[in-house]
């Protein structure tokens, strides 16, 4: 008994479920889905993700930690998450920036995206901060754990990778690939997907070709994978549909890098 509770005391100091709701599954299969608002801290930071499982499923299975796009955790990331614990695996869509805070309009997210981009220790806690509280989840195996972003969050979880951070694998969604501490790429010790669009003009040349040569001098077992005629946000359909912005939504792109993370997921936690 007093086991028990040692271990729920644990678990408390390590997160919050502040909310929580099932809901039916997109695919109308026979699953028990609850999705719950997650509290977690970064030292004295209080950061708000939400997380979904598969209630029927009682052993513990692989954890994916789910990074936003510039303006914050959404609906985008939540959807994302429950589309990925419909899988199979237990989805922690992070908070990046902290309880209550998001952006409302592009000047404001980009003023957020920019204050962590600019620092990267801060950046790398916050992802480490949402890694840890998923590993400590009770239905997380903590030996099988990725991490996935979109944009900005591509960036974050490449960063996570960079910080040394144990893991089995991270997958960039059209993310920021640059970083002012490109020798860190030794310290990767997780396999590195990314999905990125061949024509997406916020991620120069210079960045990609930088980037390459990262993972090459760091001995990183890495993929780059690009999709053509594909700009920015293209996962995203609230990326509107003209690529003449440099951001635009591609069903076709959007449909083939889900593919590619399942198969890289296959791989990293062995389920084929």
């Amino acid at each position: 008994m007093k086991k028990k509770i040692a271990i729920a005391a644990a678990l408390s100091a390590a997160y919050i479920i502040t909310s929580s709701a099932a809901y039916a599954t997109t695919d109308g299969r026979d699953k028990a889905m609850r999705a719950e608002a997650f509290e977690y801290r970064d030292g004295d930071v209080v950061c708000e993700g939400y997380i979904v499982y598969d209630e029927t499923i009682k052993e513990k299975r692989p954890g994916v930690l789910v990074v936003h796009e510039w303006t914050g955790l959404g609906e985008y990331e939540k959807r994302r998450a429950k589309e990925i614990a419909e899988m199979g695996y237990v989805a922690l869509a992070a908070d990046i920036y902290g309880k209550g805070v998001r952006a409302h309009t592009p000047e404001e997210a980009s003023s957020l995206a920019t204050k962590f981009r600019s620092d990267r220790a801060t950046l790398r806690s916050r992802a480490r901060a949402a890694l840890e509280a998923l590993k400590k989840h009770p239905l997380v195996d903590p030996a099988k754990v990725a991490a996935i972003g979109y944009c900005f969050g591509g960036g974050t979880v490449l960063e996570l990778a960079r910080s040394g951070a144990e893991l089995s694998g991270v997958v960039s969604f059209h993310g920021n690939l640059d970083t002012p501490n490109p020798e860190d790429a030794k310290n990767i010790n997780c396999k590195v997907l990314v999905l990125h669009g061949a024509d997406d003009p916020l991620v120069p040349q210079e960045h990609i070709s930088a980037f390459q040569e990262e993972m090459r001098s760091g001995g990183v077992d890495w993929q780059m994978v690009f999709y053509g005629g594909t700009v920015h946000s293209f996962t995203n359909p609230a990326s509107g549909n003209d690529p003449s912005k440099g951001v635009a939504y591609n069903e076709r792109a959007d449909r083939r890098s889900w593919e590619a993370m399942k198969v890289f997921f296959a791989e990293l936690f062995e389920t084929r």
